[in-house]
């Protein structure tokens, strides 16, 4: 009987896992698969565009060339009046003027671009061109922000259990260690302790107090004083129902609930993902930790990036990789520094989506303080209001 139960334990602990991870990895799923179809569209879309020389870089190039030819010549000129003239060309200038459309918007460069947008930072040195891009990347914007959304706030819960759940085991550790201490006892105490232990037996050994064993069903029905006055043969065919009775209960299977059936076979229930989706967010509303550990996980985890990312891009240092990885992660975006190499940091997408939710849930907890804080003011400044007027009740 053993033997044959454990496989069915271990088919339901899969089935129960499977139903746990399943909406987890269909909204990661979603997001990987939407981002790769984007890079699609718009490597074909914007990679394959005519790279005609415009009228207005026809114009620009004239102009620069002139420009060029009044330094050589004018070498006295003022050199202020030469910036100005410089600045007011190179505004001008546009980034797919020297940019090669098949390079620029390779596959991995199109796929690099894709989540800048569902991500909502959107540097600014890759943007589309074509009308028919520009379309299509409102469109695509239109689902990809909250799809990103949703991934989230799913990723929320999940970080957010796991830091509660660290944390309040760091707290008992903690508890457990300050208790493990040796405590100075003194005697007047211990010998409290004693007497009332003495007193307390002494007690008992007055009351007597037995404990029985339990009464049987025929033990009960004879100290029951309507039985008594029954007659035997009726007596015996009462007792004999309802030692029917208890059998059947006993043969009966045990009621499963909703949640029972839920938890021990996933596919009984056809609410099992509605009742996912319902809790989302709900582990990052409870979440209630240190503000300052929080700011101090968020500037380890940059840190971390800006120590590895001058390894790809030689251009930064640790400070100007701090800087930047900032500005990704709380979706900014100002483009003063863009990469090089965005190849490389598409392998650190996974490290963008997992920091913008490190951010958002020290935003959300410095946000939580803050109405408190707010809450506390208002309340203080309402009691002082309204002291001031039980105090002078005529004055206005």
């Amino acid at each position: 009987m053993k033997l044959s139960s454990r496989p069915q334990q271990d088919k339901k602990m899969c089935t129960r896992v499977f139903w746990a991870v399943f909406p987890h990895a269909c909204f990661i799923s979603s997001l990987v698969i939407y981002a790769f179809l984007g890079a699609v569209m718009f490597s074909h879309i914007e990679g394959n565009r005519n790279w005609n020389e415009s009228e207005e870089y026809k114009d620009f190039m004239l102009d620069l060339r002139n420009l060029s030819k009044d330094l050589t010549e004018n070498m006295t000129e003022n050199q202020e009046t030469f910036k100005k003239r410089a600045h007011a060309l190179f505004t001008k200038a546009k980034l797919e003027w020297f940019a090669d459309p098949k390079e620029q918007w390779s596959f991995l460069g199109s796929l690099f671009f894709c989540c800048t947008v569902f991500t909502t930072v959107g540097y600014g040195h890759s943007y589309p061109v074509t009308k028919f891009g520009k379309y299509l990347c409102m469109l695509y914007a239109l689902f990809g922000i909250p799809l990103m959304f949703l991934v989230l706030t799913d990723l929320g819960d999940i970080l957010a259990a796991i830091l509660s759940k660290s944390y309040n085991e760091f707290r008992k550790l903690q508890s457990k260690m300050l208790a493990s201490k040796p405590a100075k006892l003194c005697s007047g105490c211990i010998c409290k302790k004693n007497k009332d232990i003495k007193t307390g037996s002494s007690l008992l050994m007055q009351h007597k107090i037995v404990i029985q064993e339990p009464l049987s069903i025929t033990e009960v029905l004879k100290s029951q004083s309507s039985v008594k006055r029954k007659s035997l043969q009726y007596r015996n065919a009462e007792i004999f129902e309802m030692l029917i009775a208890r059998e059947n209960q006993y043969l009966m299977p045990p009621r499963i609930n909703k949640f029972e059936r839920w938890s021990s076979c996933p596919e009984l229930d056809s609410g099992k993902m509605t009742c996912v989706i319902e809790n989302f967010g709900k582990e990052l509303e409870k979440l209630d930790v240190p503000i300052l550990l929080m700011a101090l996980i968020v500037f380890a985890y940059i840190s971390c990036a800006a120590a590895i990312l001058p390894n790809w891009e030689n251009h930064m240092d640790f400070e100007e990789a701090f800087y930047f990885c900032f500005i990704t992660l709380t979706t900014i975006g100002f483009g003063d520094i863009h990469l090089q190499h965005p190849n490389f940091f598409l392998f650190f997408s996974l490290y963008i989506v997992i920091g913008m939710e490190i951010v958002v849930i020290a935003f959300k907890l410095g946000q939580d303080r803050l109405i408190g804080l707010y809450k506390k003011v208002i309340s203080y400044v309402s009691k002082k209001t309204s002291t001031q007027y039980e105090k002078y009740p005529g004055k206005k």
